[in-house]
């Protein structure tokens, strides 16, 4: 694991660390290969330079938000308002995450995905890399 993730997850309260440990073990377990880093502050992975999948800290507890997943149709995951494309659920307790959905939602973040790494370069336009 990226130890600057891992530093991010200690630092959490033992409830939170114990949510992102379980995050970060999935998501790393399904993007063995990309890239990981704190970026703005949480983790975040990326493929091609492009943020796909990452969680932080919220009053209301840890957010996992997947940058395109108001594409995926996934009624769990709460699409936010504005022009961005991205989704997120909240976790409280370990207890409420399901690994299947996680793991599903990953695979989705692999296959759908709009230009974020470009958005600055463009303007505030989003355009979809996958069909």
């Amino acid at each position: 694991m990226n130890k600057d993730i891992q530093t991010y997850n200690d630092s959490q309260s033992a409830t939170d660390k114990e949510i992102c440990d379980v995050l970060s073990a999935e998501i790393n377990s399904k993007l063995t290969e990309e890239e990981s880093k704190i970026w703005h502050a949480h983790p975040v992975w990326f493929i091609d330079g492009n943020p796909i999948v990452g969680y932080s800290k919220l009053k209301a507890g840890i957010r996992l938000m997947f940058w395109s997943g108001a594409d995926f149709d996934e009624v769990e995951l709460k699409v936010n308002t504005g022009k961005f494309k991205d989704a997120s659920i909240t976790y409280t307790s370990v207890e409420q995450i399901n690994l299947d959905d996680v793991g599903r939602w990953i695979e989705k973040s692999k296959k759908i995905q709009w230009d974020y790494k470009n958005i600055v370069k463009r303007k505030g336009v989003l355009l979809r890399l996958t069909p």
